[in-house]
């Protein structure tokens, strides 16, 4: 397959909208009344071993906390630094890069290693708590009342630390600014990501917004785009929304990592798309992904404003612009090209690449786990992750599927509203020009 946006097919249906049954726009002449709707089509046929919404829900989540957990030790590597600390590529679960990692710079005092999930899950379970509260749609103003109180007021156990803290303490500077900018300065918070470090930042948490928008990808960008408006701008809050419709469209029946991309690179813009395209194009024909590092990194590099030294940024890093992207999100869909959807192949591919990697492993090992259900997991990754940071990887996921259906439901009951507005709206007879007179 060619990775264009020009190949890819438009999504069914309008954004927003379910297809419950079709709404018919009559011609503009005088009638008596609406024709009958016709019935809804019945659904297309799902195979036996198609996982359920809540499996998925469950893969998606705890597939990003393993990616999340197996990339920290290694953040800010490459790959030549990772093969020689670890004397190979990293297979599984390791231990901290520095084995005095309480004073090594520049990570002092996080223990990243040994399972610890990083800041990436941190924020990723607390958007699913502020669904939970919510159980609808979220926008930027749900950032500013419920997820921020969260961030400040509530302290939580943060692996990092080894201790209860607030996760305040935790998050990068990127992530503080939503606190410094909607609860000490009060900014819309549409628009309070204007300004930031554009990074990765939003797009690494925005799973969930996939997840209760499973199988529309449109819906899913929408929302993400939103939500991030309070925390980034530019390309870092295109590919919060880009994500997030990706993860949407890993939910399909009979979803594939291609699929995935050709929906990721239809709602793409700008040098996102432009990123995605040249990573997948360079993804295609490799099933390796030990041989794929060198090649996405060349892919990707020319899009990627930090530079070849990911510890000591260009002076161009990290500013708005319509020509560059994230490296993370275009990445962590190559991986998934390379490793066929495989959550083994495609995490450990995202480790190994290095650099911002456990973000990377946490997007594609999200995509995995989507696309195949929990148990493309394996178990003593995710049992052992959870162990150590002393979190219930599986029930973040649960719940949120539980409030999937929910939203579902309120927006077939908002579809149906909006159909029979439309409909007896379309049917009153237009005006015409000498009717007017």
């Amino acid at each position: 397959m060619t990775y264009t946006s020009d190949t890819a097919p438009e999504a069914p249906g309008a954004p927003g909208l379910l297809d419950d049954g079709a709404t018919q726009v009559l011609p503009v002449t005088p009638v008596t009344a609406a024709p009958p709707t016709p019935a809804a089509p019945a659904p297309p046929p799902v195979r036996p071993d198609t996982p359920s919404l809540e499996d998925r829900a469950i893969g998606c989540l705890v597939g990003a906390a393993v990616g999340d957990a197996l990339g920290g030790p290694v953040e800010g590597r490459t790959p030549e630094e990772i093969v020689k600390r670890y004397g190979g590529r990293v297979t599984g679960i390791v231990g901290p890069f520095h084995d005095d990692w309480r004073t090594a710079r520049p990570l002092a005092p996080y223990h990243k290693g040994n399972g610890h999930v990083t800041d990436d899950t941190l924020m990723t379970h607390a958007l699913v708590r502020v669904y939970e509260s919510v159980r609808d749609h979220l926008d930027a103003y749900d950032v500013a009342d419920h997820l921020v109180p969260d961030l400040i007021g509530t302290p939580r156990w943060i692996p990092e630390l080894e201790a209860e803290a607030l996760p305040l303490q935790r998050i990068f500077l990127a992530e503080k600014w939503i606190v410094a900018r909607l609860h000490y300065g009060h900014a819309d918070p549409r628009e309070a990501g204007v300004g930031n470090i554009v990074n990765c930042g939003a797009a690494m948490y925005m799973a969930p917004v996939g997840v209760v928008n499973a199988g529309n990808p449109d819906r899913a960008y929408a929302e993400a785009l939103d939500i991030a408006g309070a925390h980034q701008s530019s390309y870092g809050r295109e590919a919060a929304g880009v994500f997030a419709a990706a993860v949407a469209a890993a939910f399909t029946p009979d979803a594939t990592p291609s699929s995935v991309v050709v929906q990721a690179l239809r709602l793409a813009k700008d040098g996102t798309r432009a990123a995605i395209e040249a990573v997948c194009e360079a993804a295609a024909p490799l099933d390796d992904h030990e041989a794929a590092v060198a090649a996405l990194r060349a892919a990707v590099a020319p899009f990627d404003t930090v530079g070849p030294d990911y510890r000591n940024p260009s002076l161009g890093a990290r500013r708005p612009s319509r020509l560059h992207a994230i490296e993370e999100l275009p990445v962590a869909l190559g991986m998934l090209l390379v490793g066929g959807g495989d959550y083994r192949s495609t995490v450990l591919g995202s480790v190994n690449y290095g650099r911002d990697c456990d973000s990377i492993a946490t997007m594609s090992g999200a995509l995995a786990g989507a696309l195949r259900g929990a148990a493309a997991v394996p178990e003593e990754w995710s049992a052992e992750v959870a162990r150590a940071s002393r979190l219930d990887l599986q029930a973040p996921g649960a719940a949120l599927a539980t409030v999937a259906r929910e939203i579902f439901t309120r927006d077939r009951a908002r579809a149906r509203t909006h159909e029979q507005a439309f409909t007896a709206i379309s049917a009153i007879p237009a005006l015409t020009e000498a009717g007017a007179r």
